[in-house]
C-alpha cells in the first residue's frame, strides 16, 4: 500500500483535518474549483473511476469518492493529491495563488489536465503561483512514467483534439515535481465512465494506468 507523504506536508495534513474526514476513512483526492467562468467540474466520473482502479491494483485504500476543495481554502491540506481539469477560464486571486503555492511547497501535488481549452489560461495563472518558475517538458526517463505500468514513449494520446502530440510538463520547486501538467492526452475523458465517449477498452486503460502512475509519483516521490 502506498503510505509515503513528505513529513512537512503531513504535519501539514494532520494539523488541517478534522473529524470528519478521519471518520470517514482512506486518504481522500479531491477536484480543485476555481473561479473565472471554466468548467471545473468538467469529467464528472473521471476520479472516482481512477480511484477504484488504484485501489484495484496498486492497493492504494484511497476513499472511493471525490471530495471538492476551492483554491483558496484551508481544507486544500487535506489532500496530497488534487486534480485540476476543464475548457476555459482559470483566475486565481492573489490569496488563492498563495494558499496553492502553500499548498504546494508543503508537499501537495497538483494535477492539471488540459480537456481542451485550458492551456493559455492555466500557464498565466500558475504565474502567479511559482512567478520564478516556468513549466518544463518532463523527460520520458522520469519516474512519473515509470511506475507500476511503464510508458517509455511518455503520456498516451486519448483524445485527438487539435491532432498534436501530448505532452506533460511540470513546475519544479527545489528539485521536487509539485505539479504535474498533461497536455494535448485528456486522460481525464479516458478515466470517464466508458459510455460517455465510447472509447475503446484498450485507450480507457492506457489513460487509467497512466492516472495510476501520477498517483503513486505524488505518493512516493522524495
Amino acid at each position: 500500500m502506498i503510505k509515503v507523504l513528505s513529513f512537512v506536508f503531513l504535519v501539514s495534513f494532520l494539523l488541517h483535518q478534522p473529524l470528519r474526514a478521519q471518520q470517514q476513512g482512506g486518504i481522500r483526492l479531491a477536484k480543485l474549483k476555481y473561479n473565472g467562468g471554466g468548467d471545473w467540474y468538467a469529467n464528472k466520473t473521471a476520479l472516482p473511476n481512477l480511484i477504484q482502479f488504484c485501489n484495484e491494483n496498486l492497493d492504494t485504500g484511497l476513499a472511493s469518492d471525490e471530495e471538492v476543495v476551492e483554491v483558496g481554502s484551508p481544507e486544500i491540506f487535506l489532500y496530497p493529491y488534487i486534480y485540476m481539469t476543464g475548457h476555459g477560464n482559470v483566475v486565481f486571486s492573489e490569496e488563492e495563488a498563495q494558499n496553492l503555492r502553500k499548498y504546494l511547497i508543503s508537499g501537495g501535488f497538483l494535477h492539471v489536465d488540459d480537456n481542451y481549452g485550458l492551456d493559455e489560461f492555466i500557464r498565466i495563472e500558475m504565474k502567479k503561483v511559482f512567478p520564478e518558475l516556468e513549466f518544463v517538458e518532463i523527460p520520458f526517463d522520469h519516474p512519473i512514467y515509470h511506475q507500476k505500468f511503464p510508458f517509455p514513449k511518455g503520456l498516451p494520446k486519448i483524445h485527438e483534439h487539435d491532432g498534436k502530440t501530448p505532452q506533460g510538463f511540470g513546475l519544479m520547486y527545489e528539485g521536487r515535481l509539485v505539479c504535474f501538467y498533461s497536455f494535448e492526452s485528456d486522460l481525464g475523458n479516458g478515466w470517464e465512465d466508458q459510455r460517455i465517449y465510447n472509447d475503446p477498452e484498450e485507450i480507457r486503460q492506457q489513460a487509467l494506468k497512466m492516472g495510476a502512475n501520477i498517483i503513486a509519483f505524488a505518493f512516493t516521490q522524495d
